[in-house]
């Protein structure tokens, strides 16, 4: 996801994001904690897509 998009999002539509995001996150660490998964970057990149997404949405409530 683009900062772009990250940015175009609702504060109801962020938190959404972050929820979603945070429980593939769990699923990727459990599934690469079991077996090795396929591609270890992807749990790399879900952190830093929940930062962005985290750090978007502290801007939005401050500006408020």
């Amino acid at each position: 996801m683009k900062n772009a998009e990250i940015k175009g999002l609702t504060l109801p539509e962020l938190n959404e994001k972050i929820g979603s995001e945070q429980e593939a996150l769990r699923k990727l660490k459990f599934a690469h904690q079991v077996s090795a998964i396929e591609n270890p970057m992807r749990i790399k990149e879900t952190r830093r897509l929940i930062a962005r997404l985290k750090t978007e949405l502290k801007a939005k409530e401050t500006q408020k």
